[in-house]
């Protein structure tokens, strides 16, 4: 797969873990993304174990939707994972998960009663072809990015900030992506490396800060942790341009040396404030407009 970033899609404000496989032009979607809405089941936990139960209750029917997730070649040994894939787990890390495709999908939705079915079906079906609109004209997903923002109710404000820091966020990873950094793993202890320079917290440590389970970092940022975070990317990247870092080794140098300058700039805020540039503020807990409400308020 050429595109194998991790994503994420809403359907009802609900996260759908993605990934879009270029050479064979489909999505790859978190099966325990799915059962999770299908069973209107927010828990991580005891949605892994109905898919648990489900699956076997499948293979044991002989559904071939439950498949051996490995390719073995003529010595026993695998060769490509078919049903699995790294995703960002609730835990912050990288680790394999099942995964089907837009015609798996519809055949699983078949298998688990739901009221959710028939809008999700629809919704799978607008998903793909948004993508072959993006394809074309890339600028749709910016479009679409503000407007699941607005829907989720944060402030024009945050979402301009937000959406600049996804495009500063790219250039960094691409920058990564020459110099060889695995991006799995590595693009991780990265970010983390980056985050504990300039915040004083691994980013596990930043999202136990602010009560934050399976929601996405950034999404729970305040203007003020946007513009520091993207400050440490701009510099990491800016360095990294210069210096043509080689490897892992090279790179984490890079990025400890971006992410002190927004240490600088974090220590020197609160200075003036006298109170933290870190907030422990989070969208779930007070709402998305309060965060750059409260925050302007107290400035």
């Amino acid at each position: 797969m050429s595109e194998p970033k991790n994503k994420i899609k809403l359907f009802e404000d609900k996260q759908v873990r993605h990934v879009w496989d270029d050479e064979n032009e489909k999505y790859w979607l978190s099966v325990l993304d799915i059962v999770g809405i299908l069973t209107e089941q927010p828990d991580y936990e005891k949605t892994k174990n109905y898919w648990k139960w489900l699956k076997k209750k499948l293979k044991d029917e002989g559904s071939q939707l439950v498949r051996d997730t490995t390719q073995l070649d003529k010595n026993g040994q695998p060769v490509s994972n078919t049903t699995q894939l790294k995703m960002l787990a609730p835990d912050g890390k990288m680790r394999l998960t099942d995964v089907m495709d837009t015609e798996q999908v519809l055949r699983l939705i078949q298998s688990i009663p739901s009221k959710k079915a028939e809008p999700f079906k629809l919704w799978l079906a607008k998903v793909g072809s948004e993508r072959i609109d993006e394809t074309v004209d890339p600028e749709l997903s910016i479009d679409r990015a503000i407007q699941n923002y607005r829907r989720l109710g944060y402030s024009e404000n945050w979402i301009n900030q937000r959406i600049k820091s996804i495009e500063v966020r790219k250039a960094l990873t691409d920058e990564w992506d020459k110099s060889g950094v695995d991006e799995t793993e590595e693009y991780a202890a990265l970010t983390d490396l980056m985050s504990k320079t300039w915040s004083g917290m691994t980013t596990r440590e930043y999202r136990k800060y602010k009560g934050l389970k399976k929601e996405n970092l950034r999404d729970n940022m305040t203007n003020t942790e946007l513009v520091l975070n993207m400050l440490a990317e701009v510099a990491a990247t800016e360095i990294s341009v210069e210096r043509k870092p080689v490897g892992f080794v090279e790179s984490a140098e890079v990025a400890k040396e971006g992410a002190k300058a927004a240490k600088v700039a974090r220590q020197q805020i609160e200075k003036s404030t006298g109170k933290s540039a870190v907030s422990p503020l989070n969208a779930k807990s007070l709402g998305q407009r309060q965060i750059t409400l409260i925050e302007s308020e107290e400035n």
